[in-house]
């Protein structure tokens, strides 16, 4: 076991030393690639089904996943459209509170799960709906003028952290929902006895996210795993029994690009701080790998979701 994981790591590195990056991607693209034709293929055994709903914890890939799906089904024949729960957010001041009197945005009640399964019904039932679109800015939903009316060949694909949770679609007749449950599920092993973690792909993806486009730094982002991991026990992970079918997002090369992407900013945690022992533990296992630039990665790679650079909207 510790040789054949010795033997993986130094695979990894060597095809990126030898240039042999670009096939090295391709594996890991393939992987996904067939575990999203495989579910696809389940889905469309059900011509009943109307809505696929994908969940998975913080920085698992959900978006990029339902846009990705969305392409696999559009081969089987449907006519699939991309939704975000994100959009049915009740108004910020409606927005449940912890016990310390922050928002709760973890929660399934930040939802408006009455208005979710009204529209949802309407769809089902042949009605048009208006869209609604939720300004984060503002922390209020808004109606743009989009609206959404599904034909015979028409699945939705909803994305969101509480999508497999029953409270959000209880009153949805059971055949008409089909559940994927989303994240890396493959810890790597660097030489059989040391362990990367599958959350420390969520975190080390999270960084890069955050980093790049919320403008906040790696320290601000692993002060608030611990919040983030409370709420993912609480809400998500008591419901994984609840999916059709799982999807692993662990890429065989996600190490390497997310060193290229984020090791500079790791270095800049204060050794003072209490992030410091975390930001030098993932600086630890990244080490283990050669960086691998973005431009062999694909623009429609739920890597690029953290990365930047995807084609599929994931802002």
């Amino acid at each position: 076991m510790i040789e054949k994981s010795k033997r993986r790591v130094a695979y990894i590195n060597e095809m990126i030393e030898s240039h042999h990056a670009a096939e090295l991607v391709a594996m890991g693209e393939n992987y996904h690639a067939m575990q999203l034709t495989r579910i696809a293929r389940k889905i469309c055994k059900r011509p009943e089904v109307r809505v696929v709903l994908i969940a998975g914890p913080s920085s698992s890939g959900k978006t990029s996943t339902s846009h990705r799906l969305c392409l696999e089904l559009l081969e089987q024949g449907k006519q699939p459209v991309a939704l975000s729960l994100d959009n049915w957010y009740v108004d910020g001041t409606l927005t449940p509170r912890k016990e310390d009197g922050t928002k709760d945005y973890e929660s399934i009640y930040s939802l408006d799960i009455k208005q979710l399964e009204e529209d949802l019904k309407a769809l089902i039932a042949g009605r048009e709906i208006a869209l609604p679109t939720f300004n984060f800015a503002e922390e209020k939903r808004e109606y743009l003028g989009d609206t959404l009316r599904l034909e015979p060949d028409t699945i939705m694909v909803i994305e969101g952290i509480h999508a497999l949770n029953p409270i959000l679609t209880e009153h949805i007749d059971a055949t008409c929902k089909f559940k994927i449950y989303a994240a890396p599920m493959s810890p790597v092993s660097l030489d059989g006895v040391k362990w990367i973690p599958t959350y420390v792909h969520r975190l080390l993806r999270r960084i890069s996210r955050d980093f790049r486009t919320r403008g906040k730094s790696p320290q601000m982002t692993i002060a608030a795993w611990p919040f983030v991991r409370e709420g993912e026990k609480k809400w998500i992970e008591p419901f994984k029994k609840e999916a059709n079918a799982r999807f692993d997002t662990t890429m065989l090369y996600e190490l390497p690009a997310i060193r290229y992407s984020v090791e500079s900013a790791l270095q800049t945690v204060p050794a003072a701080s209490e992030e410091y022992k975390i930001a030098e533990r993932l600086l630890f296992y990244l080490s283990f790998f050669e960086g691998l630039e973005a431009s062999y990665i694909p623009k429609t790679s739920i890597l690029r979701e953290f990365i930047g650079g995807s084609q599929f909207n994931v802002g």
